[in-house]
């Protein structure tokens, strides 16, 4: 504890009994003991690293002790008091430390990035604000069951910088989403400074921007901490709606041990130590003769001994270790696809779009909880049109026009599923995509493989040139997504697999990004059953068979495939991919086996795109059944332009007749 004199609090107990605020310091002494003990295992080094919160240990317990157990916290790297007031057991949070296989991501992951769906825990990921997001799709989960409930997210000073910041904290007003959102503003954003960080005075000044409720309260008293979170949960349980609290305080150690506070100026630290939250409040329990220093000690001394207990145990449980079967098993949630054909023979032609709206409606039909989110999908009908008449059958809760935050809606999607909700989010055009890229990337694909915890969205995706959309609507950004383990990425060609796959989409449990040509919404018509269905995942067609060569492709490139080899009355079978990751590589083994040629043909750029993957495993696994060089036919390495004659420049239709030639010839 601090040695210099400490500063007088104003400790305002209220109606609360003496054996509350004994709770209240214990719950508050229990994170500063692990803390201390967690230093002395660093300077031995028998741990690696350490994000210390000494100092700031009122605002976790506090916050935390003011919700019921079972209403969800989103953490930082700071907030070991919501774990240790959530009892989540301490030896396996210290066995998540030391990477052991007990703790929470079978070393995985590193420190607080895990979640404990037993304890409503979401810890954050190292790109700071995701988790505010999240908060909005389990606050959105609450309000769409009628459920009583908030859900409190933190985050810092210097995330409050981010984008994902601004795009969560208008998404709940607007929604009016109960959800509490807490800074912890501890004067340092690593070693930037406040006044580096942003110009406003307070942080909760904020909220006004919003349309929100902003308040600015001491982060080191606990009683503070605790008595106004208590307030407003109980509030915003009766009426949803957000709020901002900003928490005061200092962090009194480095961003992490290695960082050191030599940029802090002595006199600063020296004045927030007297503020340290536990000395105060045990000053104050002293004072009021509710605390006695024997029973301090005691106390002290009985979580000292649950401390080493911990430990032992820890240290001795046995390191991570893994085969890589395992390592690559746990990227997916398990998911036993179970083909659903049509209960009558009834049948309608159908264009590609009418396909998928059909597709997403019968979805809203079989999954109650499954929510449609995107720009302007709820009364306009979405950019195409494709789920016009939606809000009507379904209402405007499931059908949700979205402010213009990718990122946020991506994550409220995400929240929504940590609920056992489905989502869907409509990018208007895939090349929006870009704005919510962490999300996916970073939280969706990862989070199962992290900790266990499926991601239950679906993302649509309209992509594609033909269009004269110009360089930011027509992009082919499909294999952004296949060198990201944990999605699943599907690109239908014709009306019968865009409805079958996408309603295979929502039952599967893992996230799936769903690309739709848009050249192909009403060009491309085909009678389809009226009723549900599913086409698997993983699982790709042959479009057409021949044994001269094999034509690879997926999307539009299955039509411009079929309509050069009809030119060139070929013999040339043609493999209709149909979902990019995971790729089907049995049925092109196969078919490049019988015909000893291959041809890979996609719209996306010929670098870095998908038919490099393919090519490179047809050399390394085939090369003693190939007869002639693996060719690539694809878009050329330049942006998409807007004028139809420089985009003809830019597809790969026009290149497709001369290579088809060149590897018939060879």
């Amino acid at each position: 504890m601090p040695t210099v004199a400490m500063a007088k609090m104003n400790f305002k107990r209220a109606d609360l009994t003496d054996e509350k605020l004994l709770e209240l310091y214990r719950q508050l002494s229990f994170p500063r003991l692990i803390e201390e003990k967690m230093l002395i295992l660093l300077r031995q080094g028998k741990i690696s690293k350490w994000f210390s919160g000494i100092g700031q240990e009122a605002i976790s317990v506090g916050a935390t002790l003011a919700l019921e157990p079972d209403e969800f916290i989103f953490t930082l790297h700071r907030n070991l008091g919501v774990f240790t007031s959530r009892n989540v057991p301490l030896d396996r949070l210290i066995a998540q430390w030391q990477g052991k296989d007990i703790g929470f991501t079978k070393g995985r992951d590193r420190s607080f990035h895990f979640g404990t769906m037993e304890h409503h825990i979401v810890g954050m990921i190292s790109h700071l604000g995701p988790q505010l997001s999240l908060a909005d799709g389990v606050g959105l989960a609450h309000q769409l069951a009628k459920e009583p409930k908030v859900t409190l997210a933190f985050t810092g000073d210097g995330a409050t910088s981010e984008g994902e910041f601004h795009e969560a904290l208008n998404v709940a007003a607007v929604w009016n989403l109960p959800v509490i959102f807490i800074i912890e503003n501890n004067g340092y954003g690593l070693s930037t400074p406040v006044n580096e960080q942003y110009a406003c005075k307070q942080l909760a000044d904020r909220a006004k921007g919003y349309g929100m409720k902003g308040v600015t309260i001491d982060g080191n008293n606990l009683l503070e901490v605790y008595q106004t979170v208590s307030y407003w949960a109980e509030k915003m349980r009766k009426k949803p709606q957000p709020i901002l609290i900003e928490c005061m305080t200092f962090r009194m150690r480095g961003h992490e041990e290695a960082s050191g506070v030599k940029y802090v100026p002595k006199e600063l630290m020296d004045t927030w130590a007297a503020k340290d939250p536990i000395a105060n409040y045990e000053a104050f329990l002293l004072d009021e003769g509710i605390l006695t220093m024997a029973q301090r000690d005691e106390l002290h001394q009985s979580i000292k001994s649950e401390i080493e207990l911990a430990l032992d145990t820890a240290f001795s449980a046995q390191d991570a270790h893994s085969t890589a079967d395992v390592e690559l098993q746990d990227v997916y949630a398990p998911f036993k696809f179970q083909l659903t054909s049509p209960k009558t023979t009834q049948q309608s032609e159908k264009r590609f779009i009418d396909a998928i709206s059909d597709g997403l409606r019968q979805a809203m039909e079989q999954h109650p909880k499954l929510i449609l989110m995107g720009q302007d999908i709820a009364e306009y009908g979405g950019a195409f049109k494709i789920t016009s008449g939606f809000v009507e059958l379904f209402g405007k809760e499931r059908v949700r026009n979205t402010p213009l935050c990718e990122s946020a809606i991506i994550g409220a999607g995400l929240g929504l599923s940590l609920k056992g909700w489905k989502a869907m989010v409509e990018m208007q055009f895939a090349d929006f995509v870009t704005c919510g890229f962490n999300q996916i990337i970073n939280n969706l694909a990862k989070l199962h493989y992290r900790w266990g915890q499926h991601a239950d969205v679906v993302i649509r995706m309209p992509t594609g040139g033909t269009v004269a959309a110009g360089p930011f609507h027509s992009q082919s950004n499909e294999a952004w997504f296949t060198h990201t383990p944990g999605l699943k990425v599907v690109f239908p060609s014709n009306p019968y697999d865009a409805k079958g796959l996408l309603l295979a989409s929502f039952e599967d449990p893992n996230p799936v990004i769903y690309f739709e040509h848009k050249a192909m919404y009403r060009s491309q018509t085909a009678t389809i059953p009226d009723e549900y269905y599913t086409v698997p995942i993983g699982k790709a067609a042959i479009e057409r068979e021949g044994t001269a060569a094999t034509i690879i492709t997926y999307g539009m490139g299955v039509h411009w495939a079929k309509k050069a080899v009809q030119e060139a009355n070929a013999d040339v079978e043609i493999v209709d991919l149909r979902t990019l990751l995971p790729l089907d590589v049995a049925t092109i083994i196969t078919s490049v086996q019988k015909t000893h040629r291959a041809l890979i043909l996609h719209e996306d750029t010929l670098f870095g795109g998908i038919g490099g993957e393919i090519s490179a495993y047809l050399s390394e696994h085939l090369f003693e059944y190939l007869d002639a060089p693996i060719l690539r036919v694809a878009g050329l390495d330049m942006p998409i332009p807007f004028s139809p004659n420089l985009e003809r420049i830019f597809m790969p239709e026009a290149r497709l007749k001369t290579a088809l030639e060149k590897l018939l010839a060879y």
